[in-house]
């Protein structure tokens, strides 16, 4: 008896893997199938094996659901009215799928917000309907919600439902802030991606392909951020210049007053729209130090005294604001500003130490390049032996300024002028002849420092 037992369960482990190498075999090739039609884009053709994959064999390949999201999106931009929506919720079965299948390769704050932009750029739903799913993908997962155009259209439908008075108005301000940071972030990381690339690129050391790429895709992306912040603060202000938002905070002050997040949300509203002239921003200021004293609180005293002609007591403030503070962003906002008094007090050196912190903090913040390249060509004539050498830095002050336009492109049409102004103003081809220095390198033994290679003619 043992015997046949024995045999019996030797014979049915035999044909579960024989039927499970029959299974593993017919997945092989419908994938084979599948990927063949997905490739060339015959999504109509793919569509048959993509569903019997997804039923018999899940875990075949990630490629499936990754070519699975392109054939959805094409079958509801091809269909209309409950059929389009049965495929809508069909993409939404399919990332959750993925999800089960492929976890560590899944992104929930993407595909969620892709699910409502398919329903944004198809027009399905309403503008609450899909300002529900991107606010689903935001909470869920934030981290991943990356796609420019996604974020922009989030953005849109909060002012478009606040203007309808579906939202209030602190629901837009809340998600201006957290959109914008999350902007700058994502810019920060490529800045500092290009930087590496830059840096190189000045050195003379050629690109590999990698490198290459990751320049394109670095340069790319920084143009297409800038873009959506630039959208996102001219959606803004429509709903929040300084005669709508005084009154605003005003009407709420009393009642709010010892909620610290509020009136830190308060007073960063009006410094962001320059409202800082108003008693309002006074009253937010010594409410906030008497609560919650911190970085952020000496920046605005620094801002309050500066207004008030207390140029050394700003500094104290600001310095005190930026060795306290520990976010990036709001790091380089202090170290930018404390650059910008230097500056215009002619103490250059200083300056541009504070403008190479506010970078360092914050990689995307071009406008910093510009700044220096400024100081570079103002220092001229107290750069250099001779009439060549003081012209020199022109050459300098260009390649800087075009770094701004580089970094963030919202500033690329006034940092590649600026850039060409300069270089109009460094040493000509009759100059580099007549000097016989073409190739050699010229150093700045003024506060400036560094080097300039002579352009070859």
């Amino acid at each position: 008896m043992k015997t046949k037992f024995k045999l019996l369960f030797i014979a049915l482990v035999g044909a579960v893997s024989f039927a499970s190498a029959q299974a593993t075999e017919e997945c092989v090739t419908t994938m084979s199938i599948f990927s063949e039609h997905a490739k060339v884009k015959n999504y109509d053709a793919a569509y048959e094996p993509f569903m019997k994959l997804r039923k018999d064999c899940p875990t075949t390949s990630f490629a499936l659901y990754q070519y699975g999201e392109r054939i959805l999106k094409y079958k509801i931009e091809n269909s209309t009215g409950a059929e389009q929506k049965a495929f809508l919720d069909d993409l939404q079965k399919m990332y959750q799928e993925k999800k089960t299948h492929f976890a560590s390769k899944t992104s929930q704050g993407e595909d969620i917000s892709e699910l409502a932009l398919t329903m944004y750029e198809n027009k399905i739903g309403s503008t609450e309907e899909q300002y529900e799913m991107f606010q689903k993908a935001w909470d869920t997962d934030r981290e991943t919600f990356k796609n420019p155009k996604a974020l922009y259209v989030f953005f849109n439908h909060a002012v478009s439902l606040q203007e309808a008075g579906k939202i209030e108005l602190q629901e837009v301000f809340d998600l201006y802030d957290g959109v914008q940071s999350h902007i700058t972030t994502i810019q920060n990381n490529y800045a500092t991606d290009l930087e590496k690339i830059l840096e190189k690129n000045e050195a003379g050391t050629p690109l590999n392909a990698q490198e290459k790429r990751l320049e394109q895709v670095a340069e790319a992306n920084l143009g297409n951020y800038s873009k959506v912040s630039a959208g996102v603060n001219g959606m803004l202000g429509k709903l929040a210049d300084c005669d709508r938002l005084i009154p605003f905070y005003e009407a709420d002050f009393e009642a709010k007053k010892n909620d610290v997040a509020w009136v830190k949300g308060a007073a960063g509203r009006l410094v962001s729209k320059e409202c800082t002239d108003s008693e309002l921003f006074v009253t937010l200021v010594e409410q906030l130090n008497t609560l919650e004293p911190s970085a952020q609180t000496s920046y605005y005293l620094g801002r309050l005294a500066e207004q008030r002609g207390e140029n050394a007591k700003a500094l104290e403030y600001y310095e005190e604001s930026a060795e306290r503070q520990t976010d990036p962003a709001e790091k380089a906002k202090v170290y930018y500003r404390l650059g910008e008094n230097f500056r215009d007090k002619g103490n250059y050196p200083r300056a541009r130490t504070y403008y190479q912190k506010a970078v360092a903090s914050q990689p995307s913040m071009g406008i910093v390049y510009l700044r220096i390249a400024d100081m570079y060509a103002k220092s001229a004539n107290n750069c250099g032996d001779s009439v060549f050498n003081k012209r020199a830095i022109y050459w300098l002050a260009a390649d800087t300024a075009a770094k701004a336009g580089r970094i963030d492109p919202s500033l690329a049409d006034t940092a590649n002028k600026t850039a060409a102004a300069y270089r109009g103003l460094a040493p000509d081809r009759t100059m580099i002849f007549n000097a016989g220095n073409q190739g050699q390198r010229i150093s700045f033994n003024c506060w400036v420092g560094g080097s300039v290679v002579v352009p070859s003619l």
